[in-house]
């Protein structure tokens, strides 16, 4: 079977198994979760030697810290996947909920009812937890799904699918519903994203050129974002100790995320009591830091270059800009951020709420991290990925997102007049 007929075939599945699922009981489908969370709970040891050999080839490969860290498997990781899948299960299932219901003058009574998008293919790269947060999510939310990780996670995703099917199994559910692409020929990409008689969306979580490269190319829509350039802005009348931990946590808690500070911007009146410190702080995490001329002025830093403001480094790098004024700072975020996730620092709340609506992008925060912008801590059990777009869906992408609505129409042998 050539990969053109094995996509096809997948889809077909997919596709069927969708229709399964569009009827399904929520009960059920819980049920499959805690079952999923079983299997992976008991084979930890099986799924830490496949992800060995992954991280082993990825190294042999030359794969940076950044993305070895976005391969490996640790136990802590291991508990969250156990955990979202509970905490999925968990959640309110959105579908055949009816909403918005009205009378009109004819006497017929209109709504809106929460339903299924269909079959939705995945593509993402190195991280293999991204396998179980959008099975869960997708079951939940009654689609069904094609997962196509990176070649460089072919062992950790293999182990994975097994505890997925082994939990559908038990709850009854087609082993179609959650697919695992198992080649890793890049021509299946390529098929998955131009399936559009099988495949309903298109949800693509990795970096800028893969997002790019698939959005260009592919016949079905996509839920994206491109790159992850997030900011924290110190205001004027930030609480400087504060600023520092949130600064500090937004780039340093991990690297080789979306939702890592990438670039800081501070205001001229707190520049000198807020940057040496924090400098001293990023030293020690071994950060490199690049910098605005006055920013030069107050620490030791290399220079910032125009494109330095455009980069999603998920490395340990931050640039760093000095700016006169709340509206410079804003001004620098639409023009150079990325829409994502971005942060002020201040103790006035009319600036604050002054950012919220002047910051475009998909999450804004006031005293807080830009580490929290993900579905976990969204508190929707888990993501499919985060949408910079502003149709459909847009920040972290859970449940609801991966639902669409049609209109209900109740009458009682009313007719249409005229």
């Amino acid at each position: 079977m050539n990969v053109s007929e094995y996509m096809s075939k997948l889809g077909q599945q997919a596709r069927d198994a969708s229709r399964v699922l569009a009827n399904c009981e929520t009960a059920q489908k819980n049920n499959a979760l805690v079952a999923m969370a079983d299997a992976i709970n008991q084979g930890r040891a099986v799924l830490k030697q496949a992800n060995q050999q992954d991280l082993d080839a990825g190294a042999l490969k030359g794969l940076s810290p950044a993305m070895l860290d976005r391969l490996e498997l640790t136990d802590a990781r291991i508990d969250t996947m156990v955990e979202g899948l509970h905490q999925v299960a968990g959640l309110s299932d959105p579908i055949g909920g009816i909403t918005d219901m009205d009378y009109r003058p004819s006497g017929i009574q209109i709504g809106k009812m929460r339903v299924p998008l269909g079959v939705i293919g995945i593509i993402y790269e190195s991280r293999p937890n991204v396998t179980i947060e959008a099975a869960s999510l997708c079951l939940k939310s009654g689609n069904a799904v094609i997962l196509r990780g990176g070649s460089e996670a072919i062992h950790s995703n293999t182990a994975l699918a097994q505890c997925i099917s082994a939990g559908l199994e038990k709850a009854g559910l087609p082993a179609t519903s959650v697919q695992v692409v198992e080649i890793t020929d890049r021509d299946a990409v390529h098929q998955l994203i131009t399936m559009p008689e099988f495949v309903d969306v298109i949800v693509p979580r990795g970096g800028k050129g893969l997002i790019e490269r698939i959005s260009a190319d592919a016949r079905v829509p996509v839920i994206k974002h491109l790159d992850g350039n997030c900011h924290v802005y110190v205001d004027a009348e930030a609480d400087i100790a504060k600023a520092q931990r949130i600064a500090f946590n937004a780039k340093t808690r991990r690297y080789g995320v979306c939702n890592a500070m990438e670039s800081l911007l501070v205001h001229e009146s707190v520049a000198k009591a807020f940057l040496p410190e924090i400098a001293r702080m990023f030293a020690e995490k071994g950060v490199e830091l690049r910098g605005c001329e006055l920013t030069q002025d107050l620490i030791d830093c290399e220079t910032a270059t125009e494109e330095d403001w455009y980069l999603e480094y998920v490395a340990p790098i931050l640039a760093i800009k000095v700016v006169a004024s709340f509206d410079e700072a804003v001004a620098h975020i639409n023009k150079y951020g990325s829409h994502h996730t971005d942060a002020i620092v201040t103790e006035n709340f009319t600036t604050a709420r002054k950012f919220l609506r002047a910051a475009d992008s998909s999450s804004v925060m006031v005293n807080a991290s830009t580490a929290f912008a993900d579905g976990f801590e969204y508190g929707l059990g888990a993501e499919i990925g985060i949408s910079t777009d502003k149709i459909h869906a847009r920040g972290p992408v859970g449940l609801i997102g991966l639902t669409s609505q049609k209109y209900v129409v109740f009458g009682d042998g009313h007719i249409r007049e005229s």
